[in-house]
């Protein structure tokens, strides 16, 4: 059950990640929702053993640093900018 309920979770995340691509932040949350359905897949599925534990751990180190990273370019592209539309982001200047 919790292995279905993540792979709808991951699959409405990607839907929403693909549609709404409009503001970086409702990227960055999309992304976040992937994250936490992958996670959530691996806890049903891992047998927890010591391997699966850590590559768990590992897993939510990984998307502890994506989260970060992403707020500090969120951060950085709004004090350059001014907004957080995708559409204003023009790549030749920097």
């Amino acid at each position: 059950m919790m292995v279905f309920l993540g792979v709808w979770g991951f699959f409405f995340s990607l839907l929403s990640l693909s549609f709404q691509f409009k503001y970086l932040l409702s990227a960055l949350l999309s992304l976040e929702a992937l994250t936490l359905s992958l996670f959530l897949v691996f806890m049903s599925m891992g047998s927890w053993g010591s391997s699966e534990s850590f590559k768990v751990l590992i897993f939510l180190t990984f998307g502890g640093c994506e989260a970060s990273m992403g707020l500090g370019v969120l951060v950085s592209l709004i004090r350059a900018h001014g907004n957080d539309y995708v559409e204003s982001f023009n790549l030749q200047k920097c």
